[in-house]
């Protein structure tokens, strides 16, 4: 199963904020021995992320989702949801119930009385406005909930806030409480070795010649300004332990045969 992310706001491809989440997701699925498929950007344009999610919902991938589920005029993520879906929103019962409390918790800190029926306490249950049909995702931060919609494939998108204080811990309680059959921690490793002055060309046969023999990847890491290796490749393989051990060696058998000058190698879990 292939897990993807879908990033949204206007501040991140402007360069107001720096996208934390990607990061982020390559670490906590890296943990559970997963990996980060792909990631789309997407600008607050309500047409363009109705199409990315309606994608998403036809892959039967898992995405997270991250940003525009709020309540003000930009946040636009639930509604295209509901349109990538094809169903209506509504207020979610149990999303309805954690906002009221929390609405109640922050006029306790603030020593006021709680006013339900307020205007801006009526309009904060926007954020519990959901697509007919989800499940919510627990907020630890300030209770108000994230929300998971399934599409016809199988998958899932799960839906959190920008922030990353709030993003990050939904993300792993999604993780941990729906897809842990699916964790293989210690099933995946990445082993390479830095090849000084090799130009690419020279190394694709070899490169080509491990894809065929063995199940793994085969990458090319190029830099020509490294401050410390200068001009050099970072050559290797990544998969199984027991494939990436043999073919490893096939690696290093076959750059020794080529006469390369070799540096540091490297492994990574």
């Amino acid at each position: 199963m292939n897990f993807g992310l879908i990033i949204i706001g206007d501040e991140i491809l402007s360069g107001k904020r720096t996208d934390k989440h990607l990061a982020k997701a390559i670490e906590v699925l890296g943990a559970r021995g997963l990996q980060v498929a792909y990631a789309d950007y997407v600008g607050d344009a309500p047409d363009r992320i109705t199409a990315t999610l309606r994608r998403a919902f036809a892959s039967g991938d898992v995405v997270f989702s991250f940003g525009g589920i709020g309540a003000t005029p930009d946040d636009h993520t639930r509604q295209c949801a509901a349109r990538a879906l094809g169903c209506e929103l509504e207020l979610h019962r149990e999303a309805e119930a954690l906002i009221r409390e929390r609405m109640q918790d922050v006029a306790r800190e603030q020593g006021v009385p709680y006013e339900a029926d307020r205007s801006d306490n009526v309009h904060r249950l926007n954020m519990g406005v959901f697509p007919v049909g989800a499940h919510i995702i627990p907020n630890p931060y300030n209770k108000i909930p994230g929300f998971t919609c399934h599409g016809a494939h199988g998958g899932g998108v799960h839906f959190v806030p920008g922030f990353p204080v709030m993003a990050h811990p939904m993300v792993e309680w999604v993780l941990d409480t729906q897809y842990a059959h699916l964790f293989a921690k210690n099933a995946w490793v990445e082993r390479s070795v830095i090849v000084f002055g090799a130009m690419e060309a020279a190394l694709t046969p070899l490169m080509e010649y491990l894809e065929r023999r063995f199940p793994v990847k085969v990458f090319s890491l190029p830099s020509v300004d490294h401050p410390e290796y200068g001009r050099h490749i970072e050559l290797g393989v990544k998969g199984s332990p027991v494939d990436v051990g043999s073919a490893y060696v096939q690696l290093k058998e076959g750059l020794v045969a080529q006469n390369m000058s070799l540096g540091p190698e490297v492994v990574r879990h």
